[in-house]
């Protein structure tokens, strides 16, 4: 990498906050458009998949789907599933592959902007400015548990899932494990493995088969132009961008994730958590009708991979439909935690987003960035890495270089109008309010 570059005082054309996978994509794809810029980012590369996944946490999406721009993987196993470390390394070798002007282990605490246009970055080493700004930091900031967490009893020990490192480091005893989207249930599922009782409130959260008729469902998807579907294309699109993720497992090779089968082995499901009222936890009466919303959203991804099949003339293996291999049979609306052991619970309710720290009315009212493929309402000002941002792979190795490869193209556009028009300071956020986003 090269030197770190000077902050304080210093001004530069572009500031990316984040060196995740979205901000090293915008650096990547400034840099090869000669784009002056920092990279700001406040612990080191590969922070959140090193701190906040699980020892044996993989991707779900295989790996010939981590494509960073310039930088696709090209290890031994494309079809297979990075582990969390390998993830870290795929990150620390890209960064050795470009050297992107990085800053690691300095904190943003302020963005906001002079009456000149200039963008004032607040730092924990300084403040610099920038006539542009990327905010590469993503929506998951801050663990979310709801107020209900607050009534458990003293004894209970409680972990978020960004918290959650092994079965071996929570205390002996049963476990409570509350939400299955993707961390949920791979949480349950590893907790299960290792011979701990789980007890598992179950919520909507569809899933999806890891293999149908030979291939895996993503390569299914792919060819499908699935992952190519813009935000554009629904008539929902703020009800598309709140939707759970399906869940299924990269885990040993890849595989389903199917409760019932859990429940047939020993795992005891409820519905969605409810209430607590002291040692005593109520649960909703709708485990039957979650499970069977999650089965149908499967099948029904097989039936679209089905007519794709057929309207193509593709050759594949016939393979039968799932069928449920338990149901629920007066499953217990409340649970008394001591009577069942539990000594334990992990929260897999999601995060918030925390933009605190940008001083710039760029949200709506809900708090969610205003902008159309990254590109903000206030000239000047991107996001990039946002769930759903254009694609389905917004967020995710997959497309996040698609994106930030068009931010790139759009603040070079703006930055070269300036230099045409020969303004200096602030100008590219005053031209680039009239430059087209389409």
């Amino acid at each position: 990498m090269t030197p770190a570059p000077r902050l304080s005082g210093t001004h530069y054309t572009v500031a990316v906050v984040g060196g995740g996978q979205a901000g090293l994509s915008a650096s990547h794809c400034l840099g090869e458009r000669g784009v002056d810029h920092v990279v700001i980012e406040a612990h080191r590369v590969g922070h959140e998949w090193r701190e906040r996944r699980w020892d044996s946490f993989c991707l779900v999406t295989p790996n010939w789907q981590c494509r960073l721009p310039g930088h696709p993987y090209a290890g031994a196993d494309p079809d297979g599933f990075m582990v969390r470390d390998d993830i870290v390394r795929y990150l620390e070798e890209y960064v050795a592959a470009f050297r992107p002007p990085l800053v690691e282990g300095v904190a943003v605490t302020r963005l906001r902007r002079s009456a000149s246009g200039v963008f004032e970055i607040g730092t924990t080493a300084g403040e610099f400015t920038a006539d542009q700004v990327v905010v590469a930091t993503g929506p998951y900031h801050t663990p979310k548990l709801p107020r209900m967490a607050e009534r458990l009893p003293a004894g209970v020990e409680q972990f978020h899932s960004s918290g959650y490192r092994n079965p071996g480091r929570l205390p002996d005893g049963a476990v409570l494990v509350v939400g299955t989207g993707q961390s949920g249930c791979q949480i349950a599922e590893d907790l299960h493995l290792a011979g701990r009782q789980v007890h598992l409130a179950v919520g909507s959260a569809p899933r999806v088969a890891r293999f149908y008729r030979g291939r895996d469902c993503v390569a299914w998807l792919d060819d499908m132009g699935h992952y190519d579907r813009s935000i554009d294309g629904f008539d929902d699109a703020d009800a598309v961008r709140l939707r759970v993720n399906h869940y299924v497992t990269g885990r040993d090779g890849g595989r389903d994730i199917d409760l019932r089968a859990f429940a047939r082995d020993g795992m005891r499901l409820y519905g969605r958590l409810k209430d607590v009222k002291g040692p005593v936890l109520e649960f909703a009466d709708d485990l039957k009708a979650n499970l069977d919303h999650a089965d149908a959203v499967a099948e029904s991804i097989k039936d679209a991979i089905d007519a794709y099949i057929d309207a193509k003339g593709v050759q594949a293996v016939t393979e039968a439909r799932y069928r449920p291999v338990w149901q629920p049979d007066g499953q217990p609306s409340a649970l008394d935690l001591a009577e069942a052991g539990i000594t334990s619970v992990v929260w897999a309710t999601g995060f918030t987003r925390d933009h605190r720290w940008i001083e710039i009315p760029a949200f709506d009212g809900r708090g969610y960035p205003m902008h159309w493929r990254g590109v903000s309402n206030v000239p000047g000002l991107y996001f990039l890495g946002l769930p759903w941002q254009y694609t389905w792979g917004s967020g995710r190795f997959e497309a996040v270089g698609r994106d930030a490869g068009f931010l790139a193209d759009h603040i070079d556009a703006s930055r070269r109008l300036a230099d045409v028009c020969g303004t200096l300071t602030g100008a590219p956020n005053a031209l680039a309010a009239a430059l087209p986003i389409g």
